[in-house]
């Protein structure tokens, strides 16, 4: 075989490769379920003409999918691998309280729920692990991880991780600063998450950023008022 032809078959290798961007887990779930509705399609041929035809179209897009490894849509949000997709949001905001005071409250972690909306709860495993659930729409099965904080430095900030295997992987921090006039404190968050290789969340995550941005920001904004306003709060065992 001569270089040319060598460098040729090397670029398709090469030029397949990338367009793969469906995880093994993905295209296997697409192979089976694509020869379900195919066999589904043809059983119904005489009985059901319309649906089956809509059957087997969608049946053979599945079987494509699965077998090349390639998914248009993911292709057109910008989804041309399988590597994860790293999505971080950041916040920063002043509350008119003390440091110690909002360190404290957000230190134990439980209280989160209260103004994070987008969470069912968050249950203290023991003083550094917590058990986090989701809130979704009813019907839908729980999302749930584990998290566990790994620095910790009082009054001033506070860094978790989710630990390993945990279905949605995610870090944080925050920092809390005194304000210039020294009267309130000033909060910076910074929240990173990565959706499972090869995954939809990972094919769309670059849009759902601005999405995850505005839950954030109603999240702070609820935690500023909750602050500003409340002061039954209990933030001690």
């Amino acid at each position: 075989m001569t270089s040319l032809a060598l460098q040729q078959r090397y670029k398709g290798v090469a030029a397949e490769q990338e367009s793969i961007n469906l995880s093994q887990a993905e295209r296997t779930v697409s192979i089976a379920t694509g020869v379900k509705l195919a066999l589904s399609g043809f059983k119904g041929i005489f009985k059901s003409p319309f649906s089956s035809i809509i059957k087997l179209g969608a049946g053979g897009y599945l079987l494509n999918r699965g077998i090349t490894g390639h998914c248009e849509l993911y292709s057109r949000m910008g989804r041309n691998s399988t590597e994860p997709v790293n999505v971080n949001i950041r916040s920063s905001f002043l509350i008119d309280k003390p440091r110690q005071q909002v360190y404290d409250f957000w230190r134990k972690l439980d209280n989160l729920p209260l103004f994070m909306k987008h969470l069912e709860s968050v249950d203290l495993i023991d003083d550094t692990r917590s058990h986090w659930v989701l809130k979704l729409p009813v019907g839908l099965p729980k999302v749930s991880w584990d998290a566990e904080i790994v620095k910790d430095e009082p009054g001033y900030s506070i860094g978790w991780s989710s630990l390993p295997d945990s279905l949605i992987d995610n870090a944080g921090k925050v920092r809390f600063q005194d304000s210039p006039d020294g009267n309130g404190t000033l909060v910076d968050i910074i929240i990173s998450y990565r959706p499972p290789a090869g995954g939809f969340g990972g094919g769309i995550a670059h849009i759902l950023n601005p999405v995850f941005k505005n839950m954030v920001d109603d999240d702070v904004r609820n935690f500023k008022q909750y602050m500003d306003i409340d002061d039954t709060y209990v933030v001690y065992e």
